[in-house]
């Protein structure tokens, strides 16, 4: 007069092979592969979000381009930088000559933020080695960071954007043989809202063209 628990222990049984599926971040050596483990993770952002964000463009790119978190477009569309702060981003690339289906583009949180805030400090660190793994699968030999959220992320500072621009820092995780150029810039939507910043950014993106010639 058991029940028959049968069923339940399938469900269990698929559940339990489901998440050995699953790799660990450090098993991890393709970026493809982040994507369910990201799923997998437990974020309160997931709830208010359709979908998760990764990346787009070449995942064999030599520049990495990061930004914040999406934004509504981002998230309807499942990528990064298609709303208008990505439209400026593609005529800003376009302008020293560089396409955006060559570069990867990824942002330091891979899921839209209530009223479209600024992430906390905690919620970049909760998603940092899952940008620090694309990171280390893609080894680009240029980082180009965009905006606040990606310089704390990257550059671990308290220091301002305003005063690491102009200056070529370096990044490199302890599994990482070589370290890889940086170079800090404002985030287009900040440009959007304070169009005086533009020339700023104009100068970035000389430093970057330069440093791309010298490669």
């Amino acid at each position: 007069e058991t029940p028959n628990n049968l069923l339940e222990d399938e469900q269990k049984e698929k559940n339990h092979n489901k998440v050995k599926a699953i790799k660990s971040l450090n098993e991890i050596a393709e970026i493809k592969d982040l994507i369910p483990l990201i799923l997998n993770h437990n974020s309160p952002l997931r709830k208010n979000s359709k979908n998760m964000v990764l990346f787009d463009g070449n995942t064999k790119s030599k520049i990495m381009i990061i930004g914040e978190a999406p934004g509504k477009e981002e998230d309807e569309h499942g990528l990064p930088f298609v709303g208008s702060a990505g439209q400026l981003l593609n005529k800003m690339l376009s302008a020293i000559q560089l396409e955006r289906k060559n570069i990867y583009i990824t942002n330091t949180i891979p899921w839209k933020l209530p009223q479209n805030r600024a992430p906390t400090d905690q919620e970049i660190l909760e998603f940092l080695p899952f940008l620090q793994r694309q990171i280390e699968i893609l080894k680009p030999k240029i980082i180009y960071l965009l905006g606040t959220a990606a310089v704390k992320a990257i550059l671990s500072t308290p220091l301002n954007l305003s005063d690491l621009r102009e200056k070529w820092h370096d990044y490199k995780s302890i599994k990482m043989d070589t370290s890889v150029k940086v170079l800090v810039s404002h985030h287009p939507s900040t440009l959007l809202q304070s169009p005086k910043l533009k020339k700023e950014a104009w100068n970035d993106l000389q430093m970057l063209q330069k440093k791309l010639n010298e490669n």
